[in-house]
Parts: structure tokens; C-alpha cells; sequence
């Protein structure tokens, strides 16, 4: 679906400055079906990426390329599902009519722009806000009308740059369903985003930048799998020395006297978690210090 072979921007001054490289040598393929998450520190390199992606910008050197063609000769004719980082509606339109104007402009035929946007505002929780200007919308509602003008022509490219930002803690888990919903198998869906835990949660794979530069492609859950060795935190008692034997290398979490820090890959402590139970032991639980994502994230940018 999508193709970047050594992708790099740099923006130059109008008046003779200095240039200043935003994207540098970033080699990625997407596959349709695929949700791909795109992460990074401010100033990485993520808005130029969407930017390129969707053909608002050139590139500086290397290509992109979605389905074959150029990024706006695929917008032209296929159109693109796309939430922008920070909304800009005229602030007197209504809701129901700025989904219908975005339902015109993204080809929805006119007999089906009403069910189309019927659809939309009972997905996005928009019922009670249709008659609504936009400038009487809350952060969080405009957000989902954001996310509602972005789905409502049901294209197979689909990006989102930040897309839970505003939202409250219930639409924020909702957002999860609505990705669910949206996968298919010709579809891709792309999304920016400061929050690595919605990643690992939503994500296939997350793109890592830093510096323009493409840092590492880490699969979400590879942890899950038992792919990689992480940190977990278990709580237990009646289990000081059978911990000591079970995990090597197990180190108790300073100020807490049944709360061990212990290092492993997934099977293994598995293994050493039901040995410790058989051997009486009660278990109040076990669980990542911090997701593989985090570690990876923090490794590609430099903190430790």
C-alpha cells in the first residue's frame, strides 16, 4: 500500500538561512491491513511524514509512493481519510452540516450522504451536539468530529495524527473499538501519537523517529509473545526465598517489602510464576514494569 524508499525533506529559509533537515534517508513499507503507529519526540519528523504522505509537501530527495502512484495523484482519485493534529472547522457550521459538506467533498454519493452521516454521529457519540455550531463544541467533542469528518467517505487510507487528543478517559477506549472497526484487509491505517500506550495497544507495528531519522520498526506486543526480555513487577508473599531460587537476579522494590523487580522472557517466568504458586505462595500480581514499546522508545531516543 504504502512505499518510502530513502525519504528525506529538508526545509530551507526564504531569506537565505540555514537549512534545516526534517526527514533524512526514512525507508518504510506498509502493507494494506496493516495499522502502523508513527511515534517520536516533538520535532522528529512526524508532521513531515503525514505531510509527504498525503502530497502536501515535496520531497527533498527519495519517493513515496501509495498503491503505485504518487501520493497526490492517490488522493485525487481515491481520496484519504485524515484527522489533522489540531481542527480548524468554520466556527458557525453546525455538525451536521460540516459532515455533510465533508461527505460531498469526499465523494459519498448524494443519496447516501443523510444514512453516511446518520452513521457517523451515532458512531462518534455526536447525537446531542448535530445542532451545534462548532464553536460551541468542548475539546473532546470536537476531536470527535474530527475523527467523524475524517471516516465519513470510507477511504482505504486512513490517517490520524493524534488522534485521542482531548479525548476523555471513556472516548479514549472507545477509540479502540473504532480502530478495531476500521481494519480490513485493503485498508491502512496510519496514526501519529505522543501516547505509547495507545499504540501498543492499537498498532501492528510503530515506526520510531528521532531526528528525522528513522530509529527502529517495533512490532506492538512482541512482548506478549515472549519475543524479548523485559522487566516485570511481582507481588507476592509468602515468597521471599522461593523469588530469590525462581528469578535470578530478582531485586526487591525499594520500599516495599512483598514487591520484587524481576528480569525474564515471558516463558520462562511463566514457568518460575507456577513453581512459586505450587509452592504456596499468593500472588497479588505480575505485570510490566513498563511495555516493550517504552523500553524500545526510550533506547531509539536516547533515555535510559
Amino acid at each position: 500500500m504504502i512505499e518510502i524508499a530513502h525519504l528525506s525533506k529538508t526545509y530551507r529559509s526564504l531569506l537565505g538561512g540555514r537549512s534545516v533537515p526534517a526527514l533524512d534517508d526514512l525507508t518504510l513499507a506498509i502493507q494494506p491491513g496493516e495499522v502502523v503507529g508513527v511515534a517520536g519526540p516533538n520535532g522528529a519528523g512526524k508532521s513531515t511524514l503525514i505531510s509527504l504522505l498525503l502530497g502536501f509537501l515535496a520531497p527533498t530527495a527519495g519517493t513515496v509512493r501509495l498503491a503505485g502512484h504518487t501520493p497526490r495523484a492517490y488522493v485525487e482519485r481515491r481520496g484519504a481519510a485524515y484527522l489533522p493534529e489540531l481542527m480548524a472547522l468554520p466556527p458557525r457550521w453546525t455538525v451536521d452540516a460540516a459532515l455533510r459538506r465533508h461527505a460531498v467533498l469526499a465523494g459519498v454519493p448524494a443519496a447516501a450522504v443523510p444514512a453516511r452521516v446518520d452513521r457517523m454521529v451515532e458512531w462518534l457519540g455526536l447525537e446531542e451536539h448535530r445542532r451545534k455550531q462548532v464553536r460551541q463544541l468542548s475539546k473532546g467533542t470536537l476531536q470527535r468530529l474530527g475523527l467523524a469528518q475524517a471516516l465519513v467517505g470510507d477511504s482505504d487510507l486512513v490517517v490520524l495524527d493524534e488522534p485521542t487528543h482531548g479525548l476523555d478517559p471513556v472516548w479514549t477506549q472507545r477509540f479502540r473499538d473504532v480502530v478495531r472497526e476500521l481494519r480490513r484487509p485493503e485498508r491502512c491505517i496510519v496514526m501519529a501519537s505522543h501516547n505509547l500506550d495507545e499504540l501498543e495497544r492499537l498498532a501492528d507495528r510503530v515506526a520510531i523517529l528521532h531526528q528525522g531519522r528513522l530509529e527502529r520498526v517495533v512490532h506492538a506486543g512482541a512482548a506478549d509473545t515472549g519475543e524479548a526480555s523485559c522487566v516485570y513487577r511481582l507481588a507476592a508473599t509468602r515468597a521471599a526465598e522461593a523469588v530469590a531460587r525462581l528469578f535470578p537476579g530478582a531485586s526487591l522494590v525499594e520500599g516495599r517489602d512483598n514487591e520484587w523487580r524481576v528480569v525474564g522472557r515471558l516463558p520462562e517466568l511463566n514457568r518460575a510464576l507456577a513453581e512459586l504458586i505450587a509452592l504456596g505462595a499468593v500472588v497479588a500480581s505480575f505485570a510490566p514494569e513498563s511495555s516493550r514499546l517504552e523500553a524500545e522508545f526510550r533506547a531509539a531516543v536516547g533515555e535510559r
